[in-house]
């Protein structure tokens, strides 16, 4: 059994659930959640006994996205330690949105709060996605200097159309879980109180099912968004790892710190 640090794993007939577990951090991801949500997402894969995974968040929030004090880790005083920090987050994330793409079952994500970043943009790689009513979503890439990744570029514009994707990428607007909805971003909104029971319901069910008839009827589905998906996150990271070692980005993600401390807490990217 696999001990995780910031996930929590469960099986039960036939239903994997990883929870994202850092509440205190509002499950922002640091590079060990990075890691350990894309080893669970192999696991359950591998695991001839799950048929269905669903991915959530615990506490008030699904994930406030990538935890930004991340970048205060490089040590800029040592020589190529930006470069080594580069490659080291280019490859997290790179497995990161592949173990997302790649995954061969039935992937549900039950978004139980406000979803930032590359929180936003995964959930869209999952089969179906279930919203409670507390749930938000936003992408303030361009606000902190950055450029979109989790395949968004490709998946916001063909399930919103353009101009609705273009103010959540670009413009970082936020959106409610109901206009989410209507948007498309989202399978269904189910009211806080009841979220958990409902969705949980809905994964037991699909658990139920046929086995390889589900399996193979979504990967007949899926098949033929997988290869665009990969060629456009390869894309995303190639653009993002410039946007990172720019003056640009860093000064953007010295404001937000600034805007921390003037204004408190403030969601991650």
């Amino acid at each position: 059994m696999a001990e995780y640090q910031t996930i929590v794993y469960e099986v039960e007939s036939g239903l994997c659930v990883i929870k994202l577990n850092r509440p205190r951090k509002k499950n922002s991801f640091n590079p060990e959640m990075y890691v350990e949500v894309s080893s669970a997402l192999s696991r359950a894969a591998e695991d001839d006994d799950v048929s269905v995974t669903v991915i959530t968040g615990e506490g008030d929030y699904y994930s406030s996205g990538n935890d930004l004090s991340n970048f205060l880790l490089v040590d800029m005083s040592q020589p190529d330690a930006l470069q080594k920090a580069l490659d080291d987050s280019k490859h997290f994330l790179t497995i990161f949105v592949e173990s997302f793409i790649k995954f061969p079952k039935l992937l549900i994500a039950a978004v139980n709060g406000p979803a930032f970043g590359i929180a936003a943009t995964t959930i869209v790689l999952c089969d179906l996605i279930y919203a409670s009513s507390s749930a938000s979503f936003e992408t303030p890439f361009v606000r902190l200097g950055q450029s979109p990744e989790g395949a968004s570029s490709l998946t916001f514009p063909r399930i919103m159309g353009l101009p609705k994707a273009n103010e959540l990428l670009l413009l970082g607007r936020p959106i409610s879980a109901v206009e989410a909805e209507r948007a498309h971003l989202v399978t269904r909104v189910f009211e806080a109180s009841e979220f958990r029971e409902r969705v949980m319901e809905i994964a037991r069910e699909a658990a139920l099912l046929p086995k390889q008839s589900l399996r193979s009827s979504r990967n007949l589905v899926r098949q033929r968004f997988t290869a665009e998906y990969l060629g456009t996150s390869e894309q995303e990271i190639k653009l993002l790892v410039e946007r990172w070692a720019s003056e640009e980005c860093m000064a953007a993600i010295m404001q937000f710190f600034a805007n921390q401390k003037t204004k408190g807490p403030k969601a991650k990217l």
